[in-house]
């Protein structure tokens, strides 16, 4: 949905909203996990995103901030059968806390055009985080993808129940790496028509970048931990309120 205002005249409590903080990856150390979720919470960004295996460390250090817990699902391939993912899904949402659940779509799929197969997929996880009220974000792998696979994968995710389309893992290693550039949020805006809402991640790392999709309507934006500061102008951490 376009904001009331310009991005340049928000504060930077109001970008923040937009973002959800990417901890996620593989390599991390605990100690790094939690220097960047803690950064994240310092921030006010709207979530910290995870790997299901810091959960127990993102309840910890989120419970009583106005941070929530986004975890990835399936994550960066989505390649598990679809009783898997839904069974993935129960897993990370029954023990409560997680607010947003990020899963990715069989791009494999979308690619051949089994849009049932895709619709079906979609539907079971969304299903299950309903049943947890949690939201649920698709993402496609676009630079793997056309602008029209694109475009009608998110018909498809709309229709399954989706709450967001996603644009990219950010672990995309098939080919050209863009990632939420503003030609491929304009596609999904314009398919979505306002059934789900738009998630831009992948190659967000300058302010202009972030400033422009926010005034083009965007819901939410991953951004890596090293962009966080560079996309909200807070070059000064310890100003910020977060830990070194």
């Amino acid at each position: 949905m376009k904001p009331g205002k310009k991005a340049s005249e928000m504060t930077a409590a109001e970008l923040a909203a937009y973002i959800d903080q990417s901890v996620l990856k593989p390599e991390f150390t605990r100690e790094e996990i939690r220097r960047y979720i803690q950064e994240g919470i310092g921030y006010g960004c709207k979530t910290v995103c995870i790997n299901p295996a810091s959960l127990e460390i993102a309840r910890e250090m989120c419970a009583g901030t106005n941070t929530g817990i986004c975890v990835v699902c399936d994550f960066p391939f989505g390649q598990s059968s679809t009783v898997s993912k839904a069974a993935q899904a129960e897993v990370i949402l029954k023990g409560g806390m997680v607010d947003d659940l990020d899963i990715v779509a069989n791009y494999g799929w979308i690619r051949s055009g089994l849009w049932p197969e895709v619709e079906a997929d979609i539907r079971a996880v969304a299903d299950v985080c309903h049943s947890y009220n949690a939201i649920v974000k698709v993402i496609f792998e676009t630079d793997a993808l056309t602008a029209d696979q694109v475009a009608k994968a998110t018909d498809i995710a709309c229709a399954a129940g989706a709450d967001f389309v996603k644009t990219s893992t950010g672990f995309y290693t098939g080919g050209e790496s863009r990632g939420a550039t503003p030609e491929i949020i304009a596609v999904m805006m314009d398919a979505a028509r306002g059934r789900c809402k738009v998630k831009g991640s992948g190659g967000i790392r300058d302010r202009d970048h972030f400033l422009k999709l926010i005034d083009m309507g965007i819901d939410r934006m991953g951004i890596g931990y090293r962009s966080t500061p560079v996309v909200l102008g807070a070059d000064n951490r310890q100003q910020a309120g977060v830990l070194r």
